[in-house]
């Protein structure tokens, strides 16, 4: 099988590939062609996974196809967009079409749960990486920026973190998945595995709230760049952080809280708003917490129940760190 085989047979045909209405023409010729609606931008963003950096190289391929596609449209969601598009370019240390079908009905899965279409990418030989291109539409000024959080704005997270993090000792086979109940270890794996992009808020953030971003490499790292691009100061009360309950049981209450803090992996949003509109926020999104306030000054402060600094070794994941 040769590489355009390749792509005709696992990708071409996958239910994912089937176009949309926001779609002209998808994979086949040298481009896409996207048709974005009267009044909107196009957002874009890339993420790429690498085999032994961002996943054991004995990862499931259904799994591994739905987490490479679910982590980049979540940088969708932190913008308020609507999905339409994405591409992919695989590259393959060798052709195993076990493998290839697995990913790409996993790749399947989750684009159909996102409604977003396979439109393009590439395939060549190496070691194993994936990288996914999304592309959605958000009404022109309503696009969610890093850069607007506002001097007494609330400073809230979608849902419960932590849970990505501490999945991932069981991920790597450090952790014996015999030894943790049968719910508990089920809702590990989902939060590493399948993480949920928070479309429907995002969406429904557009021109509420004042800035906002994904959670992926730690709560006290994303929010530094909120912060930076903000030029203001968030302060987190460290007892208002939801900690997800998988990992309280797991990893016992202190090591869970450090996951949530600084571990990443979480795709939640955070995100700054006016007060006055929470009320109606939390009736749409019961799980949505306020975990802080926006206030003058630079960086982010993480408070105890004093509201005194409580010093961090350790913020969240960088590569070249």
């Amino acid at each position: 099988m040769n590489e355009f085989e390749l792509i005709q047979h696992f990708f071409t045909r996958s239910a994912c590939a089937q176009g949309g209405e926001n779609i002209s023409l998808g994979i086949g010729d040298d481009c896409a062609l996207l048709q974005i609606p009267a009044g909107q931008s196009c957002a874009v963003s890339t993420d790429t996974l690498v085999c032994g950096i961002h996943f054991p190289d004995n990862s499931p391929a259904f799994l591994l196809g739905q987490r490479a596609l679910a982590v980049a449209v979540s940088d969708l969601a932190a913008m308020g967009a609507t999905p339409i598009g994405f591409t992919l370019a695989l590259t393959l240390p060798q052709i195993d079409a076990v493998w290839l079908q697995g990913f790409s009905e996993g790749l399947s899965a989750m684009a159909q749960r996102c409604a977003i279409a396979l439109v393009g990418g590439d395939t060549t030989r190496g070691p194993l990486a994936m990288t996914m291109t999304v592309m959605g539409a958000v009404p022109k000024q309503q696009a969610l920026l890093r850069s607007g959080a506002q001097d007494g704005d609330l400073l809230c997270v979608s849902g419960p973190l932590g849970a990505g993090a501490a999945a991932v000792p069981v991920v790597l086979g450090e952790v014996d998945p015999q030894t943790i109940d049968a719910d508990t270890l089920q809702s590990l794996l989902a939060a590493y595995w399948s993480p949920q992009p928070q479309l429907q808020l995002g969406q429904y953030l557009r021109s509420k709230a004042h800035a906002a971003l994904d959670i992926s490499d730690g709560l006290l790292a994303d929010c530094e760049h909120i912060a930076k691009a903000s030029n203001v100061c968030l302060q987190i009360q460290q007892a208002h952080v939801p900690v997800a309950a998988a990992a309280r049981q797991v990893l016992g209450d202190a090591a869970a809280l450090e996951c949530a803090l600084s571990g990443g992996d979480d795709y939640q949003l955070a995100f700054t708003i006016a007060a006055g509109e929470l009320g109606q926020l939390q009736q749409q999104f019961p799980a949505v917490r306020v975990i802080g306030q926006v206030c003058a000054g630079v960086g982010v402060e993480l408070l105890d129940d004093l509201g005194q600094p409580i010093t961090q070794q350790y913020s969240g994941y960088q590569h070249f760190n």
